[in-house]
């Protein structure tokens, strides 16, 4: 399926190259994210408590794993945004790819013998070839209009979950899930003791994740994908080939998805079925969408707000259904700003430079 007219403001693309030629110094688009990754990064160094928002200091492993967690879903819808948002392509079989990263990966590890890096390159490369089919076969209903796509991807996911859920051979390990094969682990990935370095495997996930969707997006390809969303036969007519480029997007955010499912496997210590199911995907997709879908904070912001409530409301003891609770905000999110959160931002900028102009003109 096709999503038109999704709100994509162009200051919230990714920074331009270094001659796009706008005003202001060079540096200036990649300040925040810069400024952003540093505090994340010198983060375990801090010993700040912070009542109420977390049990304990900021650098306890508690809190650690609850951060880590939040940018592993950060990362996760930033790489679904790039289909959904920025291409118009909505897909209820992203969790396929997320569960193959971390159940190939396990695996690999078990069942072949290998370590924790020839694993994932191994799932990686498998994963992506089989992005590759199943975007193809997924991509050509599109031609017959209506919900096409977004029906085949979610037959796949549903597939790929029974097939889990069923433990065939006692390889998935059923509903229960796989705990983590830490014979195959670096020792530095495993315990609670090291959950610092698992925490910056989290962030260096996120950072290459942001990294490769706003390159993308900022080139000419980034422009396509743009306009394919917002008119597809305007592409058609212009030479370009749509089905070629839709299975691009589809297949680099189904490679963000496999890598996301190998950290998330060393950050929960475990494969689980959950990750499996077309409900893990429509969590990504309300996180998208609550931060603000085609946006380049927007499923950043979503992503990790999302997460940090669901894992935080049933420990604050507001209620013992917080997906209950997390559905209603959301509601309440959407009715306040349909472009998402990080739409709000984005209005007042316009209002107050609105004001500005019209100031100027009134002293001309």
């Amino acid at each position: 399926m096709t999503v038109t007219h999704l709100p994509a403001p162009d200051d919230t693309a990714a920074p331009p190259p270094p001659d796009s030629g706008r005003s202001g110094p060079r540096w200036r688009p990649y300040a925040v994210p810069v400024l952003v990754l540093v505090v994340l990064a010198l983060l375990p160094y801090s010993a700040l408590e912070i009542p109420v928002l977390f049990d304990g200091r900021l650098n306890s492993p508690g809190s650690l794993q609850l951060i880590a967690l939040c940018l592993v879903f950060a990362g996760l819808a930033l790489g679904y945004d790039l289909m959904f948002g920025r291409t118009g392509l909505l897909s209820f079989g992203h969790s396929l790819y997320i569960a193959g990263g971390a159940y190939g990966t396990q695996l690999a590890m078990t069942e072949l013998g290998l370590g924790l890096l020839p694993a994932a390159l191994l799932t990686l490369v498998l994963g992506t070839l089989a992005a590759v089919v199943l975007g193809a076969i997924s991509l050509r209903t599109l031609a017959l209009g209506g919900i096409g796509f977004a029906m085949v991807t979610l037959a796949f996911a549903q597939a790929g979950a029974i097939w889990i859920e069923r433990n065939p051979g006692g390889l998935t390990g059923g509903e229960e899930g796989l705990p983590l094969h830490t014979a195959g682990v670096p020792e530095a990935f495993v315990g609670v003791a090291n959950t610092v370095n698992v925490y910056w495997l989290a962030l260096a996930y996120l950072t290459a994740v942001a990294a490769v969707v706003w390159s993308a997006t900022a080139r000419p390809v980034g422009k396509v994908w743009q306009a394919l969303r917002d008119n597809e036969q305007r592409i058609a007519v212009l030479g370009r080939d749509p089905f070629r480029h839709k299975l691009g997007a589809f297949v680099l955010a189904s490679a963000l998805a496999l890598l996301g499912g190998i950290v998330h496997l060393l950050v929960t210590a475990g494969a689980t079925p959950h990750s499996s199911t077309p409900e893990f995907t429509l969590t990504l997709l309300v996180m998208v969408v609550l931060g603000g879908a085609g946006t380049r904070w927007g499923p950043v912001v979503g992503g990790v707000l999302f997460t940090y409530l669901d894992q935080r409301l049933a420990s604050w003891g507001i209620g013992s259904e917080p997906m209950l609770i997390l559905g209603t905000l959301f509601v309440l999110a959407v009715y306040v700003a349909p472009g998402g959160l990080t739409s709000i931002r984005l209005h007042r900028a316009r209002r107050s430079a609105a004001r500005a102009d019209s100031r100027k003109q009134e002293h001309r």
